[in-house]
């Protein structure tokens, strides 16, 4: 098996594990109460706004310059509201949406799917540079997708999906790493800047998506301050994961 191949699957498998380790949580959601639901979402939340402010903007920042990021992040949160419309005029949408938390999972699963992409584009030109920096970097970035995969999982969960349907759609939110991995490792170094970009790209989406989309859905689920406080947890605990790896 050639390294490009190899590098490609590592890539495949770290986004389908990460994502769906996460993911797998919807099988405890048997008949979660609104208020644990509230409670997962804005925990989510919060982990979601740590990983863009203390990984995502801070990378694109280092690797694209300022500009190149403040343009990514902007472009990706017009592309994130423009994916908000057309979803929303959807009959699908429209018709098993679940009161618009359907939506809100698919729009994260949108958001993660091209967060895992430059994250596929690291471990590709970090094998390239170096195999234990490739190591390194995939087995961080699995953990750091651990997350992203529960805050997918609990709009979908919260409209009505079943546990298995919500799993499968985390593992396909995953997979865009692979293909990341395998472009990473053809262009090697110049892969850098390009990732700086779709870092930058991804977490405008991100952003979008949890400020207007989670945090006003944990709010709705139970209209009292749990959402909040557990927003404030998260925060916290996504600190930690971005400063510990």
């Amino acid at each position: 098996m050639s390294s490009i191949i190899r590098t490609a699957l590592i890539g495949l498998l770290v986004g389908i594990i990460g994502t769906g380790l996460g993911g797998s949580i919807a099988f405890l959601l048997k008949r979660p109460s609104k208020r644990l639901l509230s409670s997962i979402i804005g925990l989510s939340s919060g982990l979601m706004i740590a990983i863009v402010t203390f990984e995502l903007v801070p990378e694109a920042f280092m690797l694209g310059g300022m500009l190149q990021a403040l343009l990514g992040l902007g472009i990706g949160a017009f592309g994130a509201a423009l994916l908000d419309s057309f979803l929303s005029r959807l009959r699908y949408i429209q018709a098993h949406g679940g009161q618009g938390y359907i939506k809100t999972g698919i729009l994260l699963g949108v958001g993660i799917a091209l967060h895992n992409f430059p994250e596929g584009l690291a471990i590709g030109s970090g094998f390239v540079a170096q195999e234990g920096l490739g190591i390194g970097l995939a087995i961080v970035i699995a953990l750091h997708n651990i997350p992203e995969g529960l805050a997918m999982v609990t709009p979908m969960r919260a409209g009505g999906y079943s546990s298995f349907k919500c799993l499968l759609i985390t593992l396909i939110a995953g997979a865009p790493m692979g293909a990341g991995a395998l472009f990473g490792a053809f262009i090697g170094e110049h892969a850098y800047r390009l990732i700086g970009s779709c870092l930058a790209f991804a977490g405008g989406t991100m952003l979008f998506i949890t400020l207007g989309e989670l945090i006003p859905k944990g709010k709705e689920l139970d209209n009292s301050k749990i959402s909040t406080f557990f927003a404030i947890i998260g925060f916290i605990f996504g600190i930690l994961i971005a400063k510990r790896f």
